[in-house]
């Protein structure tokens, strides 16, 4: 399968309210890869590698889950890392 790299930055209320957690069970369901973690900005990124289709998805089980929390959602493609072989929280 075709493996394809995304770069997220959630905004919003999204640091307190289990967003990583439920980012990291989501991203284990579609089998993706790399990792969530908070920024000091009071964002949160993530780095999403797998198949398009379950990126896609992934992030869309997470707009059902926090819609209300999110205020933007902005993901751009980067190089698949090859580094990461699972999906991790990180700090």
């Amino acid at each position: 399968m075709n493996q394809i790299a995304k770069q997220v930055v959630f905004k919003g209320r999204v640091q307190g309210v289990g967003f990583r957690y439920m980012t990291h069970r989501a991203a284990n369901r579609y089998d993706l890869t790399g990792f969530v973690r908070n920024l000091p900005d009071g964002t949160v990124e993530a780095l999403l590698q797998g198949t398009e289709s379950n990126i896609q998805a992934c992030l869309g089980d997470l707009q059902d889950t926090f819609g209300g929390y999110l205020r933007e959602m902005n993901t751009t493609d980067c190089p698949v890392n090859p580094r990461y072989h699972d999906f991790r929280i990180t700090y």
